[in-house]
């Protein structure tokens, strides 16, 4: 059942060795000119390792495919790699091993110097080993210690800029072995005469050329996944069938450069062992090749998180575990590298024809590895009847297909930023080398990273003022009416992303905006607030920036509030870095510079402290009401610390507070109510009196009062959970209630602070709904209860008192529900 899908296995590793295993090494090279049959041998050795390990268990694909790392894509190459990313057509993710294998030799070669042939071999050979190795270690300690995501984190056109390099790379060794070039290709005059004016040279490179050219023109016509090999087993057919009819010999040929030479034919399949020698290696010079090995190894790292999802899409199989597939290459790697071979990966394509032709078991794995041990061990002798033009034709077409996927499909697909960080790869990988691309590359995405953040990225989320953006605090009408008219000093600005030097700057210019004269006069500001709510960290630039800023607020006596900003957080480390405050306590015992663990918090103690304004002003002036509702929220803070009087000082600001608390005076004292009155009637007046321009008679406040209850609760008191049947509603005398809201995760937060001179509770009462919220006594507190019964029978006595009471009260709904709503929508 499975011997149809050996064979096919059995040719596409053939194809594969003839392909890639020929120029495992720099065939250009004349120390490494007769090494295709080693290189082939090694290939062979390679794949046989990674059959073993997949399909004896190391791979959850019964019938998964091993082989030498090689470059491919999806179009139906027998080597591929896949990525699906949305910001890019499908395109595919190579590994430059062939490449980096030439980058080590000619180090090596370069290093020791040409005279040394058997060192630079010897050395070489050990080069590759190691490499093997490494990237077997690579794989494996990825996958022991469940790695295999971090791929993903690599910028995708650094890595697509990388395939364009090594598609260059590919055309450039394309021309060096059709041309049989005994140097490498040199962008210089003469190698130009050479490779244009020489007119057999021209036509050995351009005929490999004409025939990648050719199989890319049936592609586009033909979309199919044999259309690859059987153009590539079908061309040297054709090859001999031409030779034959021009009546050539094959002989002449060969020694013209059309056809490889050949082999030895009593060299041994085992013959790359012999190149093996220790006594010989330079490791001085394998040292040299260190960089190239480990930017080989990052580049092989890269198949499996992508190769081993994509096909377990296309086999229909869940059960994929990429760090299990990591933990298998880097086992077949280091065996690989033990046995002297280079590396290999777990093959797209040819996994997926093996398996949908029958192969889909380990017995079949098993039998693939055995026929290609018997292919390796027949010999290479086959290599010098192989015609150039076929190993070029395909080394062409690989260069092409990846310069077309970096520069074509990329192309209105990408920032251009990223499309000009993909050009320079390619340039500079093509002018100074692979691995330099490679840092140019980095180097060129954290420059536009920066540019493209600081441009484009927002640093300011909003804006608001304190008119607009007010604390859930329920406060007295007039207190809330002045705040309205003072809450322009309150300037909220919300931060968002990552601080650094390069957004930074739009924060500080947008405050020094703030503090312009001209803007100054129009809205003058007291407070600050940063909110960092979003701020994911801040560098040493921004947090000197802030340092900036608190300096000229400081100069214009306003006060910086920092809100959202855990003393434990990376964000205030970076803050006491800078010198922003020595220790906890600065922030917040410094007169100019306040911390709150949430906007909530800023908002309310900015409102608090222009109330003490408000409040400074009706005790010097007696306009206070003849009972007065203690805000016991001023015990909880210090004013002492306030270096701006903003009753007496002479500026815009005293003017805006100066003209609110002259606004809020006539309703105040427009309220006289009889000093014979008694609670609860004369605390209904101050509630209720100044929430309707009507003539309300005293008479209404007296009835209304007679239905209310007093009670005097501790702090910790529960007046009811979330959840309860609303039986009552109050008043608050006296202290101060606290609102919780109960969260998913099972914690609680506070939604509302009550303070003397309010109504809560009143929608459960009027609407019969439970509570939505939990209540509880935050201060020693004086509270007027009307519970249901007395509302019902307040209803059935007087219904026009009932009715008034339900119109005022809901004031203090509406007036809760647009505070919540400004207050979510800014969030």
């Amino acid at each position: 059942m499975c011997l149809p899908a050996v064979i096919l296995g059995l040719l596409l590793n053939l194809l594969d060795a003839i392909s890639y295993g020929m120029i495992t090494f720099p065939l250009n090279n004349p120390i490494f000119a007769s090494f295709g049959p080693d290189g082939i041998s090694m290939f062979y050795v390679s794949c046989i390792v990674a059959q073993l390990v997949y399909s004896c268990g190391g791979s959850i694909f019964a019938g998964g495919n091993g082989s030498m790392m090689i470059e491919g894509n999806i179009q139906g190459l027998p080597i591929c790699a896949f990525i699906s990313y949305s910001s890019y057509s499908n395109f595919s993710l190579i590994s430059p091993v062939v490449p980096f294998l030439h980058i080590m030799a000619e180090q090596i070669v370069r290093y020791i110097g040409e005279e040394h042939q058997q060192a630079i071999v010897a050395s070489t050979m050990v080069a590759f080993a190691v490499s093997s190795i490494m990237t077997g270690l690579a794989f494996f300690l990825l996958g022991a210690f469940n790695l295999g995501s971090l791929i993903g984190f690599f910028p995708r056109h650094i890595l697509v800029g990388t395939i364009g390099g090594v598609g260059w790379f590919l055309v450039a060794t394309g021309i060096e072995v059709s041309a049989r070039l005994e140097e490498d290709l040199h962008y210089t005059i003469p190698m130009a005469r050479r490779l244009f004016l020489d007119t057999h040279t021209l036509l050995l490179w351009t005929s490999a050329l004409g025939a990648a050219l050719l199989l890319r023109a049936i592609q586009h016509r033909v979309n199919n996944a044999l259309v690859v090999p059987t153009f590539f087993m079908t061309l040297p057919i054709v090859f001999y069938i031409l030779v034959f009819i021009s009546r050539n010999n094959v002989s002449e040929m060969r020694n013209s450069g059309w056809i490889f030479p050949l082999v030895e034919s009593n060299l041994p399949f085992w013959h790359f062992y012999t190149n093996f020698n220790f006594s010989l290696v330079d490791w001085r010079a394998v040292g040299q090749t260190i960089p190239a090995m480990l930017a080989l190894t990052f580049f092989g790292v890269l198949h499996v998180p992508i190769n081993v999802p994509a096909l377990g899409v296309s086999t229909n199989n869940d059960d994929v575990n990429v760090n299990r597939e990591l933990v298998a290459h880097g086992i077949s790697n280091a065996i690989s590298g033990l046995l002297g071979s280079v590396q290999n990966y777990l093959v797209y394509t040819n996994s997926l024809l093996f398996i949908r032709s029958g192969g889909d078991s380990r017995l079949a794995g098993v039998m693939l590895a055995c026929a290609t041990a018997a292919l390796w061990m027949i010999g290479p002798w086959i290599v010098g009847y192989i015609p150039v033009m076929v190993v070029g034709a395909l080394i062409f077409h690989l260069g092409l297909d990846l310069l077309k996927e970096a520069l074509l499909d990329t192309w209105n697909s990408v920032h251009y930023f990223e499309y000009l960080t993909i050009c320079l790869i390619i340039f500079f990988m093509a002018a100074w080398g692979f691995v330099e691309g490679i840092l140019v590359g980095i180097v060129m995405a954290c420059f536009f990273f920066v540019v493209q953040n600081a441009r484009g990225g927002d640093a300011i989320r909003s804006t608001h003022t304190g008119a607009e953006l007010r604390s859930t605090v329920r406060r007295l009408y007039r207190q809330q009416m002045f705040l309205k008219d003072v809450g322009m000093q309150i300037q909220v600005v919300k931060l968002q992303g990552y601080l650094f030097f390069g957004t930074i700057n739009q924060v500080e210019r947008a405050i020094r905006d703030m503090m312009d004269h001209r803007a100054w006069n129009l809205n003058p500001i007291r407070f600050l607030i940063l909110d960092l709510q979003l701020v994911q960290g801040i560098d040493f630039s921004a947090s000197e920036a802030f340092v900036r800023i608190r300096r000229l607020l400081k100069s214009r006596e306003v006060y910086m509030v920092l809100c959202n900003i855990p003393s434990e957080s990376d964000q205030a480390k970076a803050l006491i870095k800078a010198g922003m405050w020595v220790h906890e306590g600065d922030k917040n015992h410094k007169s100019d510079l306040k911390c709150f663990e949430s906007l909530n918090g800023a908002l309310e103690w900015c409102e608090n402290t222009l109330l003490h304004a408000y409040n400074s002003y009706f005790g010097s002036h007696h306009h206070r009401p003849t009972v007065a509702i203690k805000d016991s929220q001023q015990q909880q803070h210090n004013y002492q610390d306030m270096y701006v009087n903003m009753v007496t000082e002479a500026s815009p600001r005293q003017r805006m507070v100066s003209s609110a608390i002259q606004k809020i005076v006539p309703e105040v004292s427009a309220i006289h109510p009889s000093p014979n009155l008694t609670q609860p009637t004369l605390l209904m007046v101050q509630v209720l009196g100044e929430l309707t321009d009507a003539d309300v008679p005293f008479e209404f406040y007296h009835k209304l009062g007679s239905y209310f209850k007093k009670e005097v609760v501790q702090s910790g008191t529960t007046l009811w959970i979330e959840g309860d049947i609303s039986d009552c509603l109050i008043v608050l005398e006296q202290g101060v209630l606290r609102s919780h809201m109960d969260m998913d995760n099972g914690g609680n937060v506070v939604a509302e602070t009550i303070l003397p001179g309010t109504v809560v509770g009143e929608l459960g009462l009027f609407t019969d709904r439970r509570r939505t919220r939990s209540m509880y006594v935050e201060q020693p507190s004086v509270i007027w209860k009307l519970t249901k019964e007395s509302y019902n029978l307040m209803v059935e006595q007087h219904p026009h008192v009932a009715n008034q009471f339900i119109t005022l009260s809901l004031h203090f709904s509406s007036e809760r529900l647009e505070i919540m709503t400004r207050y979510a929508f800014q969030l």
